[in-house]
């Protein structure tokens, strides 16, 4: 969650620079925050409950061994 909210920062303050330099008010909808937030705990959760899914069904010495 914290990469998310870093990566979501970074766009933010991309999006402030490039609508500055174009002269542009500077708008970030919030569908867009919450979005880029709930992806990247939908994608680490998935990333982190896979492996540990299937290493819980191994025996220990197996799952340390693979």
């Amino acid at each position: 969650m914290i990469g998310g909210a870093g990566g979501v920062l970074a766009g933010f303050g991309v999006t402030l620079i490039y609508a500055a330099a174009q002269g542009w008010p500077a708008v970030v909808p919030l569908w867009a925050v919450a979005g880029g937030l709930g992806a990247t705990l939908l994608i680490g959760a998935v990333a982190g409950l896979y492996p540990a899914i299937r290493a819980a069904r191994l025996a220990p010495t197996e799952a340390l061994a693979a």
